[in-house]
């Protein structure tokens, strides 16, 4: 059977994206900056007639299939494949300026069962977990060659792993009988490396692991706080940016960020003038994020974490705007 991902919050967001009314008036622009198998811009897509919009991908491989689940509405979906942070930093000439964007910052179940690049614990596959191939550093590459402090501290980080030492310890013993190679390998080595009332939780004690060297692989939350920035500069006035996380650290940088765009003032306290504009930059939509309903939550487990934060664009940012954010 086909496994198609299932898109989280979809209600929520095709009611706080919606492209009705002003200043959308007969048409819009929307870009689904993380274009996936195409679930949220499909049912954008099929609801509201005016919009076309612009899919966005690293993965090759995903981008292809969304391009054949989206064909049938021919010219109103434009492909770009590349990471979103680049789109937005040297935006294309060719595309309009878009009225609505949205960030889904999840990991498509595509990538789970069908990539066969690692990134599920559950199957016995080369450990890569990279979404573009073209990326430098696979997992095994991380797992094989980082000291044991630099890699207890990323998987600390990255998973908020409170048994992050003994696993990076367990990870170097390990690999000095031969190199870790596949994902049910390392997946072996954590369960071992974890007290026994540790292995039988809610979660599997690789998951925070697997978690932590994905983030890594692909650079996700150091490319996250100027790619928000330069997407919503590249929005239209009164446009709308949706961004969907799934996890505290990249809530976290998208709920700074959003919170100084709904600021008057964001210059830091040794500024003796004003240099940020002194205007409000956006209105906080989502004054707290939108979480998935108990109904959601039993249909598709993975959306148990999901929050949506929406923002309306009143002027450009400065980037002032993204003091105090992390990864910035």
């Amino acid at each position: 059977m086909e496994i198609v991902h299932t898109p989280v919050l979809l209600n929520e967001c095709l009611q706080y994206l919606s492209p009705v009314g002003e200043p959308f008036e007969s048409h819009a622009v929307m870009i689904d900056s993380t274009l996936g198998e195409g679930g949220h811009t499909y049912n954008f897509l099929s609801k509201y007639k005016n919009l076309s919009i612009i899919g966005l991908d690293a993965d090759k491989v995903i981008q292809a299939k969304a391009k054949q689940r989206l064909a049938e509405f021919g010219d109103r979906v434009h492909f770009f494949n590349g990471w979103f942070q680049d789109f937005y930093a040297d935006y294309p000439e060719e595309y309009e300026k878009p009225d609505l964007i949205l960030f889904d910052l999840g990991i498509s179940v595509f990538h789970y069962e069908k990539s066969e690049r690692g990134f599920s614990f559950r199957y016995d596959e080369k450990l890569d977990m990279r979404l573009n191939a073209n990326s430098e550093k696979s997992a095994a590459d991380l797992v094989n060659e980082l000291p044991e402090e630099k890699l207890a501290d990323l998987i600390y980080l990255y998973g908020e792993e409170k048994f992050s030492r003994r696993i990076a310890r367990a990870i170097v013993e390990a690999r000095m009988g031969g190199r870790i190679e596949s994902s049910k390998a390392l997946a072996e080595i954590i369960w071992n490396a974890v007290p026994s009332n540790y292995r039988y939780g809610n979660i599997h004690p690789a998951t925070r692991t697997f978690q932590a060297l994905r983030i890594a692989v692909n650079g996700e939350l150091k490319r996250l706080p100027l790619a928000l920035h330069n997407a919503f500069n590249n929005l239209k006035t009164g446009g709308k940016m949706g961004v969907i996380t799934f996890h505290s650290l990249e809530d976290r940088i998208v709920k700074n960020y959003f919170r100084n765009l709904g600021k008057q003032c964001v210059c830091p306290p040794e500024v003796a003038v004003c240099r940020c504009g002194g205007k409000q930059c956006a209105e906080l939509i989502t004054r707290k994020p939108v979480a998935p309903t108990e109904e959601e939550i039993k249909m598709n487990s993975p959306s148990r974490s999901a929050k949506l934060r929406v923002v309306r664009k009143i002027q450009d940012a400065t980037e002032y705007h993204l003091a105090g954010v992390e990864g910035y």
